[in-house]
């Protein structure tokens, strides 16, 4: 990655409350899953769009279409609920919980799509799947038997643009801005 680029995304922050359910949640999944590799709860977030290695120049363009498009979105406490894998067939390499997303939110989700076209990065082939990922196995797993799960609502209040940096321990996300979910800028 050239020395001006970050590695970025687009997220929306969870509240302290939530993130330490799926504290609670994930320690009592350690031990029935063996091979996770747990995500750190202090770094969870609802991803709305990666981007990957991002310019200065593209990271601005981006920042003045989330500014508006998260004072259109009124604040949303979706319920959290239902474990899930990805793939949907074979192996499964990811453990998520699904998070019910208002058409607000998945409106905001559109928008910080088209915000990413409109700066210079490619479309997402993929269709938006709204889940939170707990954990990966390196290497793919037979399909784990998982309990329900609803851990309530969680508070959403504020869209974040992260850059992300690679550690041996795990990616480290630092704020670059936050942008209020319903206040006018």
């Amino acid at each position: 990655m050239p020395a001006d680029t970050v590695r970025a995304f687009v997220a929306l922050d969870l509240d302290e409350a939530m993130r330490e359910r799926l504290g609670s949640l994930m320690a009592e999944l350690r031990g029935r899953l063996r091979g996770v590799s747990w995500v750190r709860s202090e770094g969870m977030h609802l991803t709305l769009r990666f981007l990957g290695s991002s310019t200065p120049s593209a990271l601005e363009a981006i920042r003045q279409r989330l500014r508006p498009a998260a004072a259109r979105c009124p604040p949303a406490a979706p319920a959290m609920a239902g474990l899930g894998v990805f793939p949907e067939r074979g192996r499964v390499r990811v453990l998520w919980i699904g998070i019910a997303l208002p058409p607000s939110v998945l409106a905001l989700q559109a928008e910080c799509e088209a915000a990413a076209v409109a700066a210079g990065f490619v479309p997402e082939p993929r269709p938006f799947q709204a889940h939170l990922t707990l954990g990966r196995w390196r290497e793919g797993a037979p399909r784990p038997e998982l309990p329900p799960t609803d851990l309530g609502p969680a508070s959403l209040r504020s869209l974040v643009l992260y850059r992300s940096d690679l550690h041996p321990g795990g990616a480290r996300y630092t704020p670059l801005e936050r942008f209020p979910l319903g206040e006018a800028p």
